[in-house]
């Protein structure tokens, strides 16, 4: 991705009124192009009936799910391109003497490489770990042993780590959250009468026997019992989570408590233990427990179930979290499970992706150092910038033009908005990881150094400065973010690759595929949930009761929308469950058509291989979203993602807009038309 200096140039002339005229402007630009994939236009479908089809229709058609993916997209294939330029860097990084970084990742890599040694080294590695779960003798040895292993990247009944107090934006607090199901979610366990979460229950015992007989248990009948033990276990834990909506109220989530507050709420854990083994002892006395009702059913649960369900449910997570770095009998085993089992994908990933991924996850800042060095050039950093403000003013913008909202309100949102802070390409500072040991010949020991390193430098953070530019995102993450606590949206250099954006491209499609991905991280500091949130991350109530319940009465018709789609025969979307990024799409859409159009000052946006400038916009929107995925995938979004899937988030968007239905003529009769009355617009 290396565009020529003069289409950046023509770009940045015609979309940032910022910009000035005298330097960006200096040189005759070439002809743009349009920045739409043609090939991929099924004319069969009109776009007044499915804009999704009629943009990438053909795409679709062409575009087979690769054997070793759940799922292909347009943001697939730009990982893929970008895995290509990592596997590059490691490599080269492999052969870096002088830089211990380099060295760090390449010892990695080549340790994930290295399967006669993994082979060789079976389960020694992990010896530590089973002997400490055997040894458990009591209940009150459970709380130590779940810390243990959650700082080894174990799933526990709890997950722990450390954030900005959310009522106290200037300071880290740990929390606390339910965690610990080997299911995807709480209906997997609960809705028993569901063919496929019933085929997904048997699937997962199996998997537990099996992982049980690989680790030394020869007993076939009693590795089955102990599987229906743990599944047992786990469908209690189940019945006392928390749905993913009652998970997304920001208020009902959070309860502070000190230590003697978390012993009165569950007994029978040995807080004590836990807190010190986690590294929490001494570190303050303020815990938010997000689930208080779940810690206390934790804690019942302690005592009542089985002490050898409570061991056999801690080595099965155990050998779960390490079975992609031990021999090929466990890579297998997991891969039937969570590839094929969950998901519908026949085969498992090449092992060298499977070896950047690891990379990624350990040393993420070492390989994304050398990601923006040699693929992200300053000018794509200025370009983003000046396309975050031109977004940024059409949102301020349409802050003061809401008829909806009342003025002081509305004088809060705008306060808020202008303590935005963008995030561009990558971070001011790395994660220096020169204290972590590499060694290569020692994969699992590397896994569980680089856990225990990033569980320390978590906790490490405590009573210390809230650091505001550290990033929850590596540059070569092809994604972006919104953080609440932070009010900061997060662009990744990744993202900027086509289709998201193309320097060589006219403006409108731009506007209408990353430009409408900038005003969707914009749109979440004021959706359902980051509404609650204040312009110093603190969570305030800063809205009339008049204008919460008038905005509560727009979202409620986007509920209802999303959730009459049916992803799957059978399953529909859970409305209130993806409500937060159904409000970003329909706003983010919004904002970015606004933003373009502000940018042509009243001029017409130019033809360009027979499309309009207003039909580019749309095309780009689809476009960016092409995709499709294998029913097992798009059953576990349904249950577990925030996000709708694509093709529902491109209809669901467009057909609320007013611009959509002047551009493409969509009148009553159209599949995608909805009543005036009906559509819904809320920035």
């Amino acid at each position: 991705m290396n565009p020529q200096l003069s289409a950046v140039a023509f770009a940045l002339c015609t979309a940032l009124l910022s910009a000035p005229a005298n330097l960006v402007c200096a040189q005759p630009a070439p002809t743009p192009a349009s920045g739409i994939d043609r090939s991929a236009i099924d004319p069969s479908v009109r776009p007044q009936d499915d804009l999704f089809r009629h943009v990438n229709g053909r795409w679709l058609q062409r575009t087979p799910i690769p054997a070793d993916r759940p799922a292909v997209s347009a943001s697939s294939e730009i990982q893929d391109k970008t895995q290509a330029q990592l596997r590059a860097l490691i490599e080269a990084a492999a052969a870096d003497a002088g830089d211990p970084q380099a060295r760090q990742i390449g010892d990695l890599y080549a340790s994930f490489a290295d399967e006669d040694a993994i082979e060789k080294a079976g389960l020694q590695p992990l010896a530590a770990e089973l002997a400490a779960i055997d040894a458990v003798a009591r209940p009150d040895q459970l709380g130590a042993l779940m810390a243990r292993l959650t700082r080894l990247g174990v799933a526990m009944p709890f997950a722990m780590y450390v954030g900005q107090d959310a009522r106290q934006a200037t300071r880290y607090v740990p929390y606390l959250t339910q965690s610990g199901l080997g299911l995807p979610d709480r209906d997997y366990y609960l809705v028993g009468d569901d063919v496929r979460f019933k085929a997904a229950r048997e699937a997962y015992v199996r998997y537990l026997a099996t992982l049980l007989r690989l680790s030394g248990d020869a007993d076939e009948a009693q590795t089955l019992l102990s599987a229906q033990a743990v599944l047992g276990l786990e469908t209690e834990l189940a019945r006392a989570q928390w749905s993913g909506v009652e998970n997304r109220d920001p208020v009902r989530t959070y309860t502070l408590l000190d230590a003697a507050g978390l012993a009165k709420l569950a007994p029978a854990i040995g807080w004590t233990s836990l807190l010190g083994e986690a590294g929490l002892a001494g570190k303050g006395d303020a815990f938010v427990v997000r689930q208080p009702s779940y810690v206390a059913a934790v804690g019942a649960l302690a005592t009542t179930a089985e002490l050898p369900a409570w061991k056999a449910y801690a080595r099965t997570h155990l050998l779960h979290a390490y079975a992609p770095y031990l021999g090929r009998a466990f890579v297998d085993a997991r891969f039937a499970f969570v590839g094929t089992a969950l998901t519908g994908t026949p085969q498992n990933r090449p092992r060298w992706q499977r070896g950047i991924a690891l990379v990624q996850d350990a040393l993420g800042d070492a390989l994304g150092r050398l990601y923006v060095e040699r693929h992200f050039p300053a000018e794509h950093k200025a370009r983003m910038e000046r396309l975050v403000a031109a977004l940024l003013a059409a949102y301020k913008s349409s802050i003061d033009e809401l008829d909806w909202m009342s003025p002081a309100t509305r004088r809060e949102a705008q306060a808020k908005l202008a303590t935005f802070s963008p995030k561009i390409g990558y971070p001011k500072r790395w994660v220096d990881y020169r204290t972590l040991k590499i060694v290569r010949g020692d994969l699992v020991g590397n896994v569980k150094r680089t856990r225990v390193f990033e569980a320390a430098r978590e906790v490490a953070k405590l009573g210390g400065p809230v650091d505001r530019d550290e990033w929850h995102m590596t540059p070569q993450t092809v994604n972006a973010y919104y953080s609440a606590t932070g009010n900061e949206i997060v662009f990744p250099a990744a993202i900027l690759q086509p289709p998201y954006f193309d320097a060589n491209a006219d403006d409108a499609v731009n506007f209408g595929a990353i430009g409408a991905v900038i005003g969707h991280e914009i749109s979440h500091g004021f959706d359902d949930k980051g509404s609650q949130y204040d312009g110093q991350g603190n969570l305030r109530d800063w809205w009339s009761a008049d204008d919460r319940a008038r905005f509560t009465t727009r979202t409620r018709v986007l509920v209802a929308q999303y959730a009459a789609f049916v992803p799957v025969p059978g399953y529909t979307l859970n409305g209130a469950l993806t409500l937060g990024e159904n409000i970003a799409d329909n706003a983010g859409l919004a904002i970015a058509y606004k933003a373009w159009r502000t940018t042509l000052g009243g001029k017409p946006s130019p033809v360009i291989d027979g499309l309009s400038g207003d039909e580019r916009f749309f095309y780009g929107y689809a476009q960016l979203r092409r995709g499709k995925a294998r029913d097992e995938a798009l059953l576990r979004q349904i249950k577990s993602d925030p996000h709708s899937p694509n093709e529902f988030r491109v209809t669901g968007s467009v057909r609320n807009h007013p611009a959509f239905y002047s551009t493409f003529d969509v009148k009553p009769g159209d599949k995608m038309y909805l009543a005036p009355q009906d559509r819904v617009s809320i920035w």
